[in-house]
């Protein structure tokens, strides 16, 4: 990857403080170091989150591990060797079914977002998003009666039906040919075919004359962009109905400021390279189309080695599709089309595995995949880690006992401040503020970035 001539800057702000948990729902539990990044290149937020850092908006954060109620493990995916569980083909199956045949879920909306709408910005979102829908359906027509019909045949499994469609092929093959099958046990067997492929499992979802069309687009975020630009105003109208009718959230937590803040403003800086995918690096939206309006978006970021998953909308009414797994295993198969076109990208992170909150242990799914040691910053396979994590929250996973952090701080001194619009040394800058009181403050700073990165991003003094 070519060198970027531009720098990562950063205010760090500590992490003394405890706050609510949104998984536990602890009010004080939650314990993070921070720093506000105002620009940041590719290759040093993909060394920040080999280091357990994650970002919201421009503002990046690193749980305190050992302390926090609910400790947040990175997991990456390895894409490439990545095969569909039978939960995953469901998910796909479910896809090809409303898209092929129109069987939609039920709408949600009314009955989800209605007891919400208190003001003009509610009401906007509503018949913008809701009512003005053509997916959004008419209630149903009231039922006659309830329970099974008695005159409809009892419903059979479809593993049954498809072994019996097997054997009635077979019979009629053997009626044809006039052959009566044989047991031969010294014939050589046959070797099991080849697992599909992901992509083929993805196509298959995606009917060739279908009653609804879906389409992925990549679009970068960035004001400049016309398609961003184009599909901002939508975007956001899905994101508020997405927050209010899913998560439960007040108009103030996700009017349009708050989209911006939270998924359109990324300290990512856009950057090309000879040996890099097509795309670029930097901080995109993936818009789901469905039939000229978009569903869902995958809010995602294009790293050196890895696409990572930042966060995921869409419109409720499509919630029992199952968008949430459906999208990840879109992206994992993206992360394999940009892999060919550039070889050292080839992971997926699916952002932070929590052990002790159940309903994230699904991210553990998606295998092969490993969890990141919190000591050593090495990745381990998740299936030496769990059993460590079933004995305590917290839990050191490399299995070296001597084994450290290969970028641990060795020399502060080298560590890069920016100061009254000068690069300089921090040995440089305390001799410069003599009596300077921030050491204690820096080198906790260094230590968690590491040496690499100290010696290459710039701290804001002020």
């Amino acid at each position: 990857m070519a060198a970027s001539s531009s720098y990562t800057i950063v205010e760090y702000f500590g992490g003394d403080d405890g706050y609510r948990c949104g998984y536990c729902k602890n009010e004080k539990g939650n314990f993070s170091h921070g720093m506000w990044s105002h620009a940041m290149t590719v290759q040093d937020y993909q060394d920040l989150i080999d280091r357990g850092w994650r970002r919201s908006g421009k503002y990046v954060y690193k749980p305190i591990m050992n302390k926090t109620c609910c400790p947040q493990y990175t997991i990456r995916c390895h894409a490439l060797n990545f095969q569909p569980s039978k939960t995953h083909k469901k998910v796909l199956k479910k896809m090809s079914k409303f898209l092929s045949k129109g069987e939609m879920p039920t709408g949600l909306c009314d009955e989800l977002l209605t007891p919400l709408i208190h003001s003009d910005f509610e009401q906007y979102i509503f018949s913008f998003y809701v009512l003005s829908s053509p997916f959004h359906p008419p209630p149903p027509p009231p039922l006659p009666g309830v329970g099974p019909d008695p005159g409809r045949p009892v419903c059979r499994k479809a593993k049954d039906l498809r072994r019996e469609r097997r054997l009635q092929k077979d019979q009629k093959r053997q009626q044809e040919s006039g052959s009566v099958p044989t047991c031969n046990p010294a014939a050589t067997p046959v070797p099991p075919s080849q697992p599909k492929a992901l992509e083929e499992f993805i196509d298959e979802s995606l009917p060739g004359s279908p009653l609804h069309r879906l389409e992925v687009r990549l679009v970068p975020v960035n004001d400049d962009d016309p398609q961003f630009a184009a599909t901002y105003e939508q975007s956001a109208a899905l994101y508020a109905c997405y927050q209010m009718a899913i998560h439960g959230d007040a108009p103030s937590e996700c009017n349009e400021s708050e989209f911006r803040r939270f998924l359109c403003d990324s300290p990512l800086e856009a950057e090309t390279s000879p040996d890099g995918p097509e795309t670029g690096y930097g901080s995109f939206h993936q818009q789901y189309w469905l039939d000229g309006h978009i569903v869902a978006v995958g809010v995602v970021d294009i790293l050196p080695t890895c696409v990572s998953s930042v966060y995921l909308y869409y419109h409720p009414d499509f919630a029992s599709l199952s968008l949430g797994s459906y999208s990840a295993l879109r992206e994992i198969a993206f992360t394999r089309q940009l892999q060919k076109q550039s070889p050292k990208l080839c992971y997926y992170y699916l952002g932070f595995y929590i052990h002790s909150c159940p309903k994230m242990r699904y991210k553990g799914q998606y295998q092969p995949c490993d969890l990141l040691c919190p000591e050593t910053y090495v990745f381990v396979p998740i299936e030496h880690c769990i059993p460590s994590l079933e004995q305590s929250r917290y839990a050191r996973f490399n299995p070296d006992p001597d084994a450290g952090d290969k970028k641990v701080l060795k020399d502060l001194g080298r560590l890069l401040v920016l100061y009254r619009r000068a690069v300089m040394p921090y040995a440089a800058f305390a001799r410069k503020r003599k009596g300077s009181n921030d050491e204690a403050e820096v080198e906790q700073y260094a230590r968690l970035v590491g040496q690499v990165c100290a010696e290459r991003i710039l701290l804001y003094r002020a």
